[in-house]
């Protein structure tokens, strides 16, 4: 996949590392505010394997709180752009908003992580114009509110409708399918069940014939199923992450690079 002239290997499972510049993400809040710990941090899972790195400037943890373009932006950008020319990897801008998105494609980005699927007003044409590669998630609400009492009648079959409907209103706006990269959205507005059972038939999902993006590193259903504190989640995330690959998933969105990259690696070996 060209993430705007450097290349996303999808022959094999791909690593995703997640770098958030944020105070308030759940996992790693306030750890990469600056942008010298930031960087050095990118160049740390590039150095241990990462495909891609993934960076974003406001949280969608539940509860987070929205930020302004403008405060996004300063977070974000000096991080893409010194990152961009010590890493070889893509890096992907992990937005909603098409100012950020178009702000982060031009100071190095080449892949869109969208949690809104591109569905705020001007995303489409700002994913149009820009070309590169995007990550189309389902999330039922918004971040503020989405854990409060979500409800399915079937989740597997909501969900596929809605990315199904997501990736014909891109390919009809213009985009290209072959940039086009599903996310069913563990966590975003589901229960511990709703997310099980989206893992379980995570397979169906590649009905669509795109690459399917996981993320399920350090999240909250492991402290629901465990009562494990974020600090302690690292086992349970590999066994989440196995699963997943094994269910057909392309690209998973991790905290740990290296432990995960052996994790999946052994994975494939068994499968191959």
């Amino acid at each position: 996949m060209d993430c705007a002239g450097r290349l996303l290997n999808l022959n094999k499972v791909a690593i995703m590392g997640v770098l958030n510049i944020t105070p308030d993400s759940f996992s790693d809040g306030g750890l990469f505010l600056g942008v010298d710990e930031a960087v050095s941090h990118g160049e740390r899972m590039a150095a241990e394997g990462a495909d891609i790195i993934d960076i974003g400037g406001e949280s969608s943890r539940p509860g987070a709180d929205a930020v302004s373009i403008t405060q996004e932006l300063d977070r974000v950008l000096p991080v893409i752009e010194r990152l961009s020319r010590v890493v070889d990897c893509p890096i992907s801008i992990d937005t909603c908003k098409p100012e950020v998105m178009s702000a982060a494609v031009n100071a190095g980005a080449g892949f869109i992580n969208d949690i809104n699927a591109l569905q705020a007003e001007g995303a489409m044409a700002a994913a149009l114009q820009l070309d590169v590669p995007v990550c189309l998630m389902h999330m039922q609400g918004k971040p503020e509110t989405m854990q409060k009492d979500p409800c399915y009648e079937n989740v597997t079959r909501e969900v596929k409708t809605f990315l199904g409907g997501r990736i014909t209103a891109c390919i009809e706006a213009g985009l290209k399918q072959d940039k086009l990269v599903i996310d069913p959205g563990f966590g975003f507005g589901k229960s511990v069940a709703h997310n099980l059972e989206l893992l379980r038939n995570l397979s169906q999902f590649k009905d669509f014939g795109l690459p399917i993006l996981a993320g399920l590193s350090r999240k909250s259903l492991i402290e629901k199923i465990l009562g494990s504190a974020v600090d302690r989640r690292l086992p349970a995330s590999l066994a989440l992450a196995v699963m997943a690959v094994q269910n057909g998933a392309n690209i998973l969105r991790v905290h740990d690079v290296a432990e995960t990259l052996d994790a999946v690696r052994i994975t494939e070996a068994v499968t191959a």
